[in-house]
């Protein structure tokens, strides 16, 4: 009985195997599953028949498929796993007494232990291989980033007390470095929990899929300050962890938007007030509902003198304003009198969408001082009542950089919605989209502009804060730099005056073939400071099995891709990286002392699938927005269907690693290691701890101790890394999905603590919470 329900066994994968090789193999790909399935029907045919034979045939095929799997992917474990996994298992199977004292002799000997011998022998030699693989990485790039200080005072930004940290990125450079060096790399590892406080604020069952907890909370004195998804603003006993107030806006909710959350609060003192008066000091809330509210940083009741009874409405001048489709996720940053805002506009639903205007209003009065406009650079006056925006103008969601001394506000902007469809672009949606621009602090107007995609249809918005820093280079010269983190895995190294690139970028050839009533650009630009991925491979893709391995090589051998900036296609486009981003909107961080950047560059590919109009379905009643699915764009020609390249058992079709940890050095443009970060832990039904490096969305920080903090992995944990090496040296697990960067600061005794944020993250799937945790070494 057991050896006919192995037959069975051994002619069903035969009969997937070899349906499934025969259609790969006619679409170009692998004869390998064609032959395998052959082989197990003919095992199978061998099991029934009681013939030893078939130990001898399988034995052959293991061998065979050993040779075929270290060809095609060398010793890297976490590829030769699914290839051959399932076949040695099979093969230990074969093995068992009661299967193999059902076998008649081998033929040519007599004996059915020559057989047994010509399986055992090859599932050894798979073992002994599989036991090489797990001592090495093929992948695992290993270095040190130079630990010379090259400059002993560097310009960190604005000037606060090191143990505060003021801004989204620490200071208006968005460095996310510490000069703090009381927790170091040799008593990282003693890190506590000091205290834990739930603000209250969970995930809701009527929210939108992408409700997040992305926020970087701010430290001032002895405050902090944070916001939550449904943007409650929050103040903290530093010390304690304690509440000192909430204020909730009663944003409501609502399911056109895309994304329910809130980076961070912005705080302003205002030097000309009465030191303890009223909104002395403020804290600045951007809502959901497309309002700034301006709240006494000591109370959080709402400063009334700030526009309309303290409260700014940001859809104003819209062309068109369909409730949800637009709001600030990001803080605005202060300069001098001003408070400088821009705006997230949803992905793809309708071409009759509010502008990406960026505007600088009064701080203190919320009085219009200019609008920047990408579809209207020129005009920079405030409208007039009545006059409206550019619609579907290029817009940014991010973090916004400042350096005061030049006078300049750095934007990461976005693309024109629809993203995937180029057609009816001005001139100057085409010049600034998916761009960095410098725009002047006092008039609004651009100095000047650095394009990171070319006519973009691939939602590569610029989705990081610009990271400010001055870089010496080899001749002792100080350059002012910007550094510009993309979604395609550049890191733009440029000139901060200029926009002219520090580390050279240069144009490679891009693939053609859009769409009839669309074109692709030709070129596109690469900077020489890049964590690309290389072009995708049948044999990069990647299964539990050997079985949804092959169907992952079927569906990429069935969408169209000629690498990356593939063009939109109908019959389904591979992007990769995808949209997802190598970097988003957590950035990097960076140490001005020794000039090296830390990183998290994530690899996902994506698919994108334009859909004619005449094609897509009604909307459905009481849908929730997402940017994954079925994007209508209403009013377009096309919708489109996007989504990340999953397996039939919803993992990614490309071989890991999924996420990893990097450091270059910023003076030569030299990546100095890259190593896999993150583990399968919740990832799985079974809470496994193999480190196979995973996705994540967030960002890190550095501090002078020479540690780099990291959460973000979809595994839930708070990581501590070797700023030199990227090795690990300490993790502390998390209560929930940590997809927010961490932030450090310092009491007045000296005592420094991290902080890290806790809430999930809708679009990854972690698990939602609402901690706030800082740690801290014993006493």
């Amino acid at each position: 009985m057991l050896l006919t329900l192995t037959a069975v066994v051994f002619g069903l994968l035969g009969l997937v195997l070899g349906g499934g090789g025969a259609q790969l193999l006619l679409l170009g790909g692998s004869a390998y599953y064609f032959i395998a399935g052959m082989v197990f029907l003919a095992t199978a045919f061998l099991l029934y028949r009681r013939r030893a034979e078939a130990l001898w045939l399988y034995g052959t095929f293991i061998v065979g498929s050993l040779i075929w799997a270290v060809y095609e992917v060398g010793f890297d474990w976490w590829q030769l796993g699914p290839r051959g996994g399932l076949v040695v298992v099979l093969g230990l199977w074969l093995m068992l007494p009661p299967l193999r004292r059902g076998l008649h002799p081998d033929r040519q000997t007599g004996r059915w232990n020559v057989g047994f011998l010509a399986l055992g022998l090859p599932v050894l030699l798979s073992v002994v291989v599989a036991g090489i693989s797990l001592l090495s990485d093929p992948y695992d790039r290993r270095g040190q980033l130079p630990t010379d200080q090259v400059v002993a005072a560097p310009n960190l930004g604005n000037d606060i007390p090191d143990g505060d940290w003021h801004q989204y990125g620490r200071t208006q450079f968005g460095q996310r470095y510490s000069p703090l060096t009381q927790i170091n790399t040799e008593n990282v590892k003693d890190l506590k929990v000091a205290w834990t406080y739930q603000t209250g604020d969970v995930k809701l069952p009527q929210d939108v899929g992408e409700t997040t907890y992305q926020v970087t909370p701010l430290k001032v004195g002895n405050t902090l300050y944070l916001c939550t998804p449904h943007n409650w603003a929050i103040a903290i006993n530093a010390e304690t962890g304690k509440e000192i107030w909430k204020y909730d806006p009663n944003a409501g909710l609502n399911p056109d938007r895309q994304h329910q959350t809130c980076r961070g609060v912005t705080y302003y003192a205002d030097l000309t007030a009465t030191p303890g008066a009223a909104c002395a000091t403020r804290v600045y809330l951007p809502t959901s509902d497309a309002r700034l509210i301006a709240l006494d940083a000591t109370n959080g009741t709402v400063c009334e003198s700030f526009a309309d009874n303290g409260m700014l409405q940001l859809e104003a001048n819209m062309p068109f304003n369909p409730a949800g489709y637009y709001y600030s996720t990001s803080p605005p940053v202060v300069v001098g009198n001003k408070i400088i805002v821009g705006g997230a506009v949803n992905d793809n639903y309708s071409i009759q969408s509010p502008s990406g205007v960026i505007r600088a209003f009064d701080v203190n009065t919320g009085e219009l001082l200019w609008n920047w406009d990408s579809g209207n650079p020129e005009r920079t006056e405030p409208l007039a009542p009545g006059e409206t925006y550019t619609a579907n103008s290029p817009n940014s969601w991010s973090v916004f950089s400042v350096d005061e001394e030049l006078g300049l506000v750095y934007i990461p902007l976005g693309n024109r919605t629809p993203d995937q469809l180029g057609m009816g672009r001005t001139e100057a949606v085409e010049r600034h989209s998916s761009s960095i621009v410098a725009l002047d602090v006092n008039t609004g107007r651009d100095r000047w502009v650095r394009q990171t995609v070319h006519h973009d249809l691939w939602d590569m918005d610029v989705p990081a804060q610009p990271v400010l820093l001055d870089i010496t280079n080899a001749e002792g010269q100080v350059v002012p730099a910007l550094v510009g983190p993309t979604k395609q895995g550049d890191i733009y190294v440029l000139d901060r005056r200029s926009g002219e690139p520090i580390i050279p970028v240069t144009e490679l050839p891009a693939p053609g073939g859009a769409i009839a009533d669309d074109f692709a650009a030709p070129t596109q630009p690469i900077s020489g400071l890049t964590f690309r991925p290389p072009t995708l491979e049948e044999r990069n893709m990647w299964g539990l099995s050997i079985v949804d391995q092959m169907m992952c090589r079927i569906a990429f051998r069935q969408l169209r891709y000629e690498g990356q900036y593939t063009p939109p296609s109908l019959e389904g486009t591979l992007v990769y990286p995808g949209n997802f981003g190598t970097f988003n909107w957590g950035s990097v961080a960076v140490d001005p002392e020794r000039q090296v950047m830390f990183g998290m560059p994530t690899y996902l590919a994506f698919t994108s699938k334009l859909v004619p109009r005449a094609d897509i379905p009604p909307k459905v009643e009481g849908a929730t927005g997402s940017e994954q699915g079925l994007n209508r764009n209403e009013g377009a020609s096309y919708g489109v269907v996007m989504g990340p390249f999953l397996s039939p058992l919803g993992i990614p079709c490309q071989a890991p690693p999924w996420g990893t940890v990097a450091g270059a050095d910023l003076r030569t443009g030299k990546i100095a290691y890259q190593h896999r970060n993150g583990t399968v832990y919740d990832m799985t039904q079974l809470p496994l701890p193999f480190k196979v490096g995973v996705p994540g969305i967030g960002g890190p920080m550095i501090t002078k101790g020479g540690v780099a903090f990291l959460g973000a992995a979809v595994d839930d944990y708070l990581r501590a890394y070797d700023l030199t090496t990227g090795d690990q040296l300490w993790e502390a697990r998390l209560p929930a999905g940590g997809q927010a960067t961490p932030m450090t600061y310092a009491l007045d005794n000296g005592k420094q603590y991290v902080v890290m944020v806790a809430g999930g993250h809708g679009s990854v799937g972690t698990k939602p919470g609402d901690y706030v945790i800082a740690y801290t070494l014993a006493d």
